[in-house]
């Protein structure tokens, strides 16, 4: 019988040492693999933390619709702890109607009693805008100020908007300190001014001082509407819809129309038998009758 040679002491050391390894690499590679899924279900987790700590709950929401912030008071809280008060918040309705005035409003929210569900104006419903300007004015201190069709005719309606708007902040109470406006242009208050656009779907002074103006304008029209009957006002509020052009067409413009809007600038034309090119009028910001969006708003 042929006998196979011992292999060294070295050898079978070598040779034990090299069947070890496999395992302890695959340990090793379990272990790091481990590591990385852990570490990768904490990233994940704290991405997830983050990203429902910045979008608003969507619970609730049907398949396509899109979750909106409401206003917060979060930039009047940040005045008021650096000694800023009071601080206000205006806006205005009724840039693009055909008739009727600008009503503009300013409000200084009672920090303690912030009424809840503060929106911008044209996000809620005709009934929900009611119930807040009752609380609105309960709660804060309020001012409205009106520009009127003549103003907006001698003026422009930019020049009238603002016009009201500084008003209204001085009409209030007590003369804020910092006021916060809707859109792009600054007020010429005695108080520092802060243009916001958006605003009224990002601050809650601006949002309750939307709602005031809304409400506010919506019943004096109504009120015209009574005044003026045929026209529509206690339904579209003066915009230019397509029920409001065929009663411009129909019964011809009235004092509360503004003359150089474009469609009501065509009746008076009509009416007075002038052609367009000799009235000096070529036009104005609202040549269009307004959009779908606005008009579902009204």
């Amino acid at each position: 019988m042929i006998r196979e040679p011992q292999k060294s002491a070295k050898a079978a050391s070598k040779s034990s040492a090299l069947r070890a390894r496999p395992s302890v690499a695959k340990a090793t590679s379990t272990k790091a693999t481990s590591s990385k899924a852990s570490s990768s279900k904490a990233a994940s987790s704290k991405a997830g933390a983050d990203a429902g700590a910045a979008k608003p709950r969507t619970k609730g929401l049907g398949k396509g619709v899109i979750a909106v912030a409401q206003p917060s008071f979060r930039r009047e809280r940040a005045l008021i702890k650096r000694g800023v008060w009071p601080v206000a918040g205006c806006d205005e309705a009724g840039r693009g109607p055909l008739a009727g005035p600008v009503v503009a409003a300013a409000v200084v929210l009672d920090p303690k009693r912030v009424p809840k569900g503060l929106d911008d104006s044209k996000r809620l419903t005709a009934d929900r805008r009611e119930e807040l300007f009752e609380e609105i004015c309960a709660t804060a201190q309020v001012a409205v100020a009106y520009a009127s069709p003549e103003r907006i005719n001698r003026d422009n309606i930019l020049r009238a908007s603002l016009w009201a708007l500084t008003r209204a902040v001085h009409a209030l109470p007590d003369l804020p300190q910092h006021v916060f406006v809707d859109g792009r242009d600054r007020l010429a208050t005695r108080c520092e001014s802060e243009a916001v656009v958006g605003g009224d779907g990002l601050i809650a002074s601006i949002a309750a001082a939307s709602i005031i103006a809304k409400v506010s304008r919506d019943r004096l029209m109504c009120h015209l509407a009574q005044e003026c009957p045929g026209y529509g006002f206690e339904s579209h509020k003066g915009y230019g819809v397509p029920e409001h052009l065929a009663a411009l067409a129909r019964l011809g413009p009235t004092v509360h129309h503004r003359r150089f809007f474009a469609p009501v600038a065509a009746a008076w034309r009509k009416i007075e038998g002038v052609p367009a090119e000799q009235t000096g009028v070529t036009g104005d910001l609202f040549e269009t009758p307004v959009d779908a969006g606005i008009a579902a708003t009204l």
